[in-house]
């Protein structure tokens, strides 16, 4: 059990909310953000009111990527239910595929997130975008917030190659289960159980869900968005206890590359399953 940073007599389960220490009672401070030490709770933090998050204040990047989304959905033309256009143009040069990912074509590693095979995967895609977006995005910023988001969605592409390169894959699956990701760590690390929360079981459902039988779904997507995630939220973690602000963007801007040169070495191998993949 650690001991509060203050108090090394005086175990704790809770950490601050902001440099992550150990405080005991007597130490914590409440915040909007949660708990915090006595020197983090002297540093100015904006507060989100209900207004402000209703006006969309804060969570700029995350509308901005659900916009992106909906307007690819609408320039494929096709809006069924459980199923899309694969001839349209932008389904053709947007879509993941390991073979023209081998050939260079490297922005399919991005743009592949922001498509979707129906109106019910974008829509559920969106909410839990919204829903884990918002939250995370106002917590630690658009700018870092970007970032984890291009982390997961990378990491999820290189899960999704992992499993099949001779299928396309579409879907923000992978990065809405890296901010997943992230937000367990996160909790884990303020000492909450991430099990006890919506969060947890939304996780375990969405995973026994990819995993069944004959199931059309990217598991390798979401498992791989889901560890880059993880990922994200310890190196920002580390970074900011350890060295200079800039250090942080820098550190996640490393595993994007990982990602993608991961993902470049993947391309040209079959895979574990040719099963078509939907993220």
């Amino acid at each position: 059990m650690p001991t509060c940073y203050r108090h090394p007599q005086r175990e704790t389960g809770v950490a601050c909310s902001n440099c992550g220490r150990a405080i005991c009672p007597d130490c914590m401070t409440p915040t909007p953000v949660g708990m915090r030490c006595p020197e983090c709770a002297r540093q100015r933090t904006k507060v989100h009111t209900a207004r402000s998050i209703s006006a969309g204040q804060g969570t700029t990047v995350t509308m901005a990527l659900i916009g992106a989304c909906v307007l690819a959905f609408l320039a494929g033309g096709s809006f069924g239910i459980d199923q899309t256009s694969a001839t349209s143009w932008i389904y053709r040069n947007g879509v993941l595929w390991g073979p023209f990912i081998e050939d260079g074509e490297l922005w399919r590693l991005v743009t592949g997130g922001f498509l979707h095979s129906g109106l019910l995967h974008l829509g559920f895609n969106m909410l839990l975008l919204y829903w884990l977006g918002s939250e995370i995005e106002q917590r630690i910023g658009p700018t870092r917030f970007g970032l984890v988001y291009l982390t997961a969605l990378l990491g999820g592409s290189l899960g999704a190659l992992i499993q099949t390169t001779q299928s396309p894959t579409v879907g923000a699956s992978g990065a809405v289960f890296g901010l997943m990701g992230f937000a367990l760590v996160e909790m884990r690390r303020n000492g909450v159980n991430p099990l006890q929360s919506q969060i947890g079981f939304l996780l375990l459902l969405n995973v026994v869900l990819s995993l069944r039988p004959g199931a059309n779904i990217s598991f390798g997507g979401h498992l791989g968005g889901l560890a880059f995630g993880a990922l994200a939220a310890v190196v920002l973690h580390e970074a900011d206890r350890r060295g200079p602000r800039w250090l942080a963007p820098v550190a996640l801007g490393a595993l994007c590359v990982v990602a993608v040169v991961g993902a470049v070495a993947m391309a040209g191998q079959p895979g574990i399953t040719d099963a078509n993949g939907g993220a």
